[in-house]
């Protein structure tokens, strides 16, 4: 237990410092800009006219936005730290509590597609690699192939065509409009933002049901790549601990094969799965916002889309882009202490 929370400590300072220097970059961009055009990060909204250059004389002196970049970054980031991430006029709220409200939509769609790709990457890598060169191989490696060839933008096209136009299995969005009156009411109560639990815990289970079934769309999107990833990677070291030592050792002993592969082999093979995995992090952030943006599922990418479109919106850009690198480095966080949980060598080596 000692060794995970000294593991634990040294991932965060890992990852606090890799926030500080991304951040670094972020605002270093920023500053190419303006003054005045950074001040309006801080920009409070409906100011008139009249009070506009004086409100933004007091913006710069007050966050020393004239000051060398040291005291810039600085000030920026204590503002970060306080919540004050901006006012966004595209949104026409505050960016912090804009990302919040939409932020528990975001991180089901990650959360769920985690929980399908992986075990199934898992599984499906370790079978192709067991059974190599066999027909259950060769469709594993075809649907991998096709699966990492295949665009997401593609591919929501694609379900959304046959899914939704043609069958009318599974809809976008994120629930049906039936609902709609009774989410925004206070008979609903938003406990986690969890869509699929909070139907559950306020007794409602046909409007967990129906989240699910919006989700299913987004969540294969986003994860068949991933799963074509880590089933390849999988596969590629279940083929490699085939021929180990140990491997031979155990089938001297007269270990039945189904112990071989899923006791003894699946242990190192599952260190490199959820090595790629955390590599993987950034391009499943990216596969996110494709799936919602196509998909309409009110995430984050909204923040993005708007700040994109119409009068520019540096508060909403920069605070999208400072909670994608946020949610990047959690993902990354879990996996790791995930494959520290699993993987005994790597405690060894702690």
């Amino acid at each position: 237990m000692l060794l995970f929370f000294q593991h634990l400590f040294k991932r965060f300072l890992s990852q606090l410092l890799t926030f500080f220097i991304i951040t670094a970059l972020l605002y270093a961009t920023a500053m190419l800009t303006p003054v005045k055009s950074r001040a309006t990060l801080y920009l409070p909204p409906r100011v008139s006219e009249k009070t506009y250059d004086t409100v933004i004389a007091n913006i710069i002196e007050k966050y020393h936005l004239d000051a060398p970049y040291p005291v810039q970054y600085y000030f920026w980031m204590v503002s970060l730290f306080q919540g004050n991430w901006g006012y966004s006029p595209t949104l026409n709220e505050e960016v912090f509590s804009a990302i919040l409200q939409r932020a528990p939509a975001t991180a089901e769609l990650i959360l769920l597609s985690i929980l399908v790709y992986i075990p199934l990457g898992i599984i499906s890598g370790v079978i192709a690699g067991h059974r190599k060169n066999r027909p259950s191989d060769h469709l594993f490696r075809f649907s991998a192939f096709t699966a990492t060839s295949l665009p997401p933008f593609i591919l929501a096209i694609l379900m959304m065509a046959i899914f939704y136009i043609n069958l009318h299995w599974f809809a976008p969005e994120r629930f049906s409009s039936q609902y709609y009156s009774y989410l925004h009411s206070d008979q609903f109560h938003g406990l986690t933002g969890f869509m699929i639990l909070d139907g559950l815990l306020n007794g409602r289970p046909d409007i967990s049901l129906d989240a699910l079934r919006h989700l299913v769309m987004p969540v294969i999107t986003l994860a068949l790549a991933q799963w074509a990833t880590l089933g390849r990677i999988t596969r590629a070291t279940m083929i490699e601990e085939a021929n180990q030592d140990y491997v031979m050792a155990a089938r001297a002993r007269g270990v039945t094969e189904r112990s071989i592969v899923w006791q003894h082999m699946l242990r190192n093979a599952i260190s490199p799965a959820f090595s790629s995995s955390m590599v993987s992090a950034a391009s499943l952030l990216t596969g996110v916002f494709v799936s919602e943006i196509i998909f309409n599922y009110p995430g984050i990418s909204y923040i993005a889309v708007q700040s994109m479109g119409g009068i520019p919106d540096a508060p909403a850009s920069l605070g999208f882009a400072v909670f994608s690198v946020i949610l990047v480095l959690i993902l990354m966080s879990i996996l790791d202490l995930v494959q520290y949980s699993l993987d005994p060598r790597l405690r060894e080596k702690a």
